[in-house]
């Protein structure tokens, strides 16, 4: 006993932080644990009260995401292609945007922005003036692109006339469906809705489409899975970063797209503008897990979340065992990096689908794989590990089909539990774009963001009535 005491300290910290910043500030050589009691309500659940096991159930939700494999097979017109979309025989304007349900009155300024500017692209106004009224009438029905399969970044407009990727889940036939990524800056996706605006929405309606789809035809279907995979071990996380993927992309359809074209002209065109946005691989990744993550849902007992998303007002998630029931909590705003001449003040809160990216474990779940990321939303390497190794405390399982080099091709984390939030205090980890908080005005950073803790807690009290 005598000689324990005469050792050396080496004090282990759990919890608050000041008291291992103190301890070391004296020169103590501290161990801090990166610990949190359990949030507020959790309890200890194994089984439903029907008696179906939840981790049986969570086990059987992640074998059928890692099972997935989406295959781009085509594009066509959202009203045409899209189920539901437009039915037949019935008078509707449809505007599909992203995150949970909200009603125009409560609709942040780049959702609304966007939506002017998709009622101007559809010709149903003439000025943002005449968008806005028309919005705030009532003729306009507004859903979630989840609703529909559907997914988009930030704003995540879809209007009837928009082409849209189609991705098949070859596993189970599920579809889903993405627009075209138009880039970074002023774009409809970010609010904007000026006439550079429109027209760089026709040209990539009337020139870049038909040649997409064209070359679709004659390549056949493009397997995302494998992309993405290959896209991950070459330092993508295909949220973000996105630099590999859209390169992989181009390679795989150029031959089909110059073989389609007999106009040169056009495919340098196409090329051109495919090769000068990173970002187009973006549409492609989100549909591609969103396809995966369908045969997930509705499974009894599952507390997998299936859907994470926010429309810039709300976060909202959709969990397994509780099929299209939405939980929410007001969006956070992103901690980041702006562009020139913005700053924290001119932020929306966090907005967009693409944290489905996240949820079927790449994105911001991959990060420790692209510390290259870092430098468009701020952070260190070092950041971007702990990011990932983070994600693996919430998550049933690790991805068979995505792997993270750095981590010796370790599967990324994959399927976020609620159970496993409300023990560990930890939500899902995010990095993401940020637009301005009024409409017109597009795209001001892109920085880090941490899921709120509410719509994990609503959730998590539905399991324990299951």
């Amino acid at each position: 006993m005598i000689d324990l005491f005469g050792q050396p300290l080496r004090p282990i910290n759990l919890g608050l932080e000041s008291f291992y910043e103190s301890l070391t500030a004296q020169g103590v050589d501290a161990i801090a644990v990166d610990w949190r009691p359990p949030l507020d309500g959790y309890a200890e659940l194994t089984h439903t009260r029907d008696g179906v096991d939840i981790d049986a159930a969570n086990a059987e939700a992640v074998r059928r995401i890692c099972a997935g494999r989406p295959m781009l097979v085509g594009m066509g017109i959202a009203r045409e292609v899209i189920p539901g979309f437009a039915p037949r025989g019935q008078a509707r304007i449809l505007i599909a945007h992203s995150g949970p349900p909200i009603a125009w009155e409560r609709m942040c300024g780049p959702t609304r922005g966007a939506i002017m500017g998709a009622l101007i692209y559809e010709g149903l106004a003439e000025t943002p003036e005449e968008a806005t009224r028309l919005a705030a009438s009532g003729a306009i029905e507004f859903a979630p692109c989840h609703h529909y399969a559907a997914v988009g970044p930030m704003a995540g407009i879809i209007s009837p006339s928009m082409p849209v990727f189609i991705v098949r889940n070859e596993t189970t036939g599920h579809l889903a469906y993405a627009t075209q990524n138009e880039g970074l800056g002023k774009v409809l996706r970010y609010g904007a809705y000026g006439p550079e605006v429109i027209r760089r929405l026709k040209w990539m309606a009337q020139t870049l489409y038909p040649a997409l789809k064209t070359a679709l035809e004659v390549s056949g279907p493009i397997d995302l899975r494998s992309m993405i995979s290959q896209a991950l071990h070459m330092g993508d996380e295909c949220h973000n970063r996105n630099k590999a993927g859209t390169s992989l992309f181009i390679r795989a359809l150029a031959p089909a797209l110059v073989e389609a074209m007999r106009d040169p002209a056009t495919v340098a065109a196409v090329l051109r503008f495919i090769d000068g946005n990173d970002h187009f691989f973006l549409n492609l990744s989100m549909p591609a897990m969103k396809a995966m993550l369908l045969p997930a849902e509705n499974i009894p007992g599952c507390t997998i979340v299936t859907v994470m998303a926010r429309n810039g007002t709300d976060w909202g998630i959709r969990m397994s065992a509780t099929g299209d029931r939405w939980f929410t909590a007001p969006a956070p705003l992103v901690q980041g990096l702006w562009l020139p001449g913005f700053s924290g003040a001119d932020a929306n809160p966090d907005i967009g689908d693409s944290a489905i990216t996240e949820t079927g474990g790449i994105g911001g779940f991959a990060l420790a794989g692209a510390p290259a990321i870092v430098k468009f939303v701020g952070g260190t390497p070092a950041d971007a590990l702990n990011a990932t190794m983070e994600m693996y405390e919430i998550t049933a399982g690790e991805h068979t089909a995505f792997s993270i080099p750095a981590l010796n091709f370790r599967g990324t984390p994959v399927g976020v539990d609620v159970r496993k939030v409300m023990r560990t205090g930890i939500t899902p980890r995010l990095n993401t774009g940020i637009a301005h908080r009024e409409p017109g005005l597009g795209m001001v950073g892109a920085g880090l963001v941490q899921a709120p803790v509410g719509c994990f807690a609503a959730a998590f009290e539905a399991v324990r009535t299951l």
